[in-house]
């Protein structure tokens, strides 16, 4: 865990990692220098084909334009491909293998001790790896495989069909040991690829069976338009189409015109239930006229009260209101008047009866009404029987819908078809005359080249550019180290990841240097600031120092605390297990708590907590390790403190950057 800042941090990171990195360099430049000396070589040798319009450029015989729904236009598909692929197809390289096997594998092999001396890796590794085959075989790993197929699968690897794009030249390449074997291969794969090609793109039945299909396809669209004609006639039309529509139509006017009588029939009802409901309302006879009279009884009681009211003002004469007879006449009167007042004024004396005219007329609309709904359910019943008809006609229709559009497709196919067949069995003729010449549309402008060049390993570029590959790879390698590096150089990036304060860095003091051990009092006067000395005069001060493992130097910090406190007057305790008294400062060393348990127990006192690491022997999981075990502990680490922290670069190379930067 490094910052890099500045051009010093990167040179301080190449020291840190110095003997990594000239050991990277150092080797790449070996395996370099031997490559171009020992690394086998490799010849090429070329050849150009002209692939030229013409018959041949499709391996289809029929024309691509009489197929485009199915064949891709000439202008989007480059046929060079197909050439390309044939080239490397496995049936042209075993020809090819068979020949190499025949004639080139008693070629002279190359003499000389330095060739021997060349070759020898290569013998000894193609050895070990027989060796190895041979023992994956017998144990089933890999399956067995003859010598030609292994030959086979080196041959394709080091052959290559190519062209740019828009060219018609195909450039062939094939890359071997010795260049006239590569010459001698790349002639034979060139001659192979001819013959073979002329043999499968033979068009010697072509013609005879682009005449046996005319007939075939003559003879079928007769048959196919005497079975269109059977159906049609079965049907009774001429066109299944138009006898559809018709039904079709028909079925439309039918349900429209039943859908119109159904809502007919629905209003119909709904007005008779109206009517009847009114009818019920109604009564069948009226009064057209009545004779009224005064009521005879009501006059009678009438005469008699006012008879009764008489006698009473007789009887006042002789008796008082509250004499017996008087009370018994009052009686009565009251009940003459009660009986007076329940009677009618009136009464009838004669009545006309006469029919109701309002009955009579809702029962005739209602008799209307029936005649209509029985008229539209009969209409009902006849739509429906025809709308039966025209259904049974349309399923009758839709079932030989399908053989008809069948036999129709059939047919045009077939019409189709004769015409592509009548016009590509002249295209036939043409082409059986021109395959039994050969006359072909590749022609070789550039036969097999013979290049004693090597055109592997360039080993003059492999020399040039041997030192700065090296350097590369050694400052790629310089990268790659610093990203799995780990460990703990600087404090910078300690609070910001771990969340705990960096109290100081301390410099390592075996070497002494006179700057350096100015920079170590300042870091010491620097955890001297951080300290609360403000407290210690009223109930002193416990500082715990701990470490995760022994060697990080937790002793050496509590003796030049110790004695920078005591400089300036503070009274100083190394930790002997009491607790800090006013006015005293307590310095407990309690270092290795991972083996050492008392650690716990002595750090279970402190005020202040501080972890002390040490620079390039800590790494970030053991700094994160530590301190998760300090807070589960005890819930909290005060600090940390960074000992033994080195500046890499040495001096000489900082007094000279230092004289370059003046000079400049």
């Amino acid at each position: 865990m490094i910052t890099i800042r500045s051009f010093r941090d990167l040179l301080r990171l190449y020291f840190i990692f110095r003997r990594e990195v000239q050991i990277t360099v150092v080797a790449t430049f070996a395996i370099i220098v031997l490559g171009a000396f020992l690394l086998p070589n490799r010849y090429e040798s070329t050849a150009l084909l002209l692939v030229k319009p013409g018959r041949d450029t499709s391996t289809v015989p029929i024309e691509l334009a009489d197929r485009q729904s199915i064949a891709v236009p000439s202008a989007l598909r480059d046929p060079l491909l197909d050439e390309e692929r044939m080239l490397t197809g496995r049936p042209i390289i075993r020809l090819v293998v068979q020949q190499y096997m025949e004639k080139l594998a008693d070629a002279p092999k190359p003499s000389g001790v330095f060739a021997t001396i060349k070759n020898a890796p290569g013998e000894v590794f193609r050895a070990i790896v027989n060796v190895l085959r041979s023992g994956l075989e017998m144990l089933g790993l890999v399956e067995a495989r003859s010598p030609e197929e292994r030959l086979a699968e080196d041959l394709e690897k080091n052959f290559k069909a190519s062209h740019e794009p828009g060219s018609s030249v195909m450039e062939l390449t094939f890359t071997w040991n010795d260049p006239e074997v590569a010459q001698a291969v790349l002639k034979s794969w060139v001659d192979e690829y001819g013959n073979e090609r002329a043999r499968t793109l033979g068009r010697v039945n072509l013609y005879a069976f682009y005449e046996q299909e005319v007939k075939d396809t003559q003879a079928n669209i007769l048959s196919h338009k005497h079975d269109i004609q059977t159906l049609l006639d079965q049907l009774g039309t001429v066109s299944i189409n138009q006898r559809l529509a018709d039904i079709a139509q028909g079925l439309n006017d039918l349900r429209t015109e039943r859908n119109n009588t159904a809502r007919s029939i629905a209003s119909t009802k709904a007005g008779m239930d109206k009517i009847q409901e009114q009818i019920n309302k109604q009564t069948r006879l009226i009064s057209s006229g009545k004779e009224l009279a005064l009521n005879p009884s009501r006059q009678d009681l009438q005469n008699r009260i006012n008879s009764k009211e008489v006698e009473r003002q007789e009887l006042l004469r002789s008796f008082k209101e509250s004499a017996p007879p008087v009370q018994a006449l009052d009686n009565e009167i009251k009940n003459l008047k009660a009986l007076w007042a329940s009677q009618a004024t009136t009464v009838q004396r004669s009545e006309n009866i006469a029919p109701n005219p309002l009955f009579t007329r809702l029962q005739n609309i209602l008799n209307d009404q029936q005649a209509s709904y029985t008229r539209l359910l009969v209409q009902r019943e006849q739509l429906d029987a025809q709308l039966a008809q025209l259904e049974k006609d349309r399923t009758q229709a839709l079932d030989l819908e399908p053989k008809f559009s069948r036999l129709q497709n059939e047919l045009n196919a077939e019409e189709k078809n004769f015409i592509l067949y009548t016009d590509s069995l002249e295209k036939a003729r043409i082409d059986r005359e021109l395959d039994n010449k050969r006359i072909s549309n590749i022609a070789i402008i550039e036969q097999a080249t013979l290049n004693p060049s090597r055109v592997f390993p360039k080993s003059l570029l492999m020399l040039l550019l041997a030192i700065p590959l090296s350097l590369g790879v050694g400052l790629l390698a310089l990268y790659l180290f610093y990203l799995l590096d780990q460990r703990i150089h600087d404090g910078d990036k300690i609070e910001a990841q771990f969340g705990v304060p960096l109290w100081t860095s301390l410099q390592d003091t075996s070497i002494a240097q006179p700057h350096r051990n100015s920079a170590f009092i300042a870091s010491l006067y620097r955890l001297y600031s951080v300290l609360p000395l403000n407290q210690v005069p009223e109930k002193g001060l416990s500082i715990g120092l701990t470490s995760a493992h022994s060697g990080e130097g937790v002793s050496f910090v509590v003796e030049h605390l110790r004695t920078l406190l005591e400089e300036h007057g503070h009274s100083v305790r190394v930790g002997d297990g009491r607790a800090a008294q006013p006015g005293e400062i307590q310095l407990i060393a309690a270092s290795d708590f991972y083996s050492n348990q008392q650690a716990f127990v002595h750090l279970r006192d402190a005020d202040l907590i501080v972890l002390v690491v040490r620079a390039e022997s800590s790494t970030v999981p053991m700094l994160q390790n530590a301190l998760t075990t300090l807070t589960t502990a005890f819930k909290h680490v005060d600090g940390i403190i960074l000992n033994r922290r080195r500046f890499e670069i040495p001096e000489g190379v900082l007094a000279w950057i230092g004289r370059f930067r003046r000079q400049h």
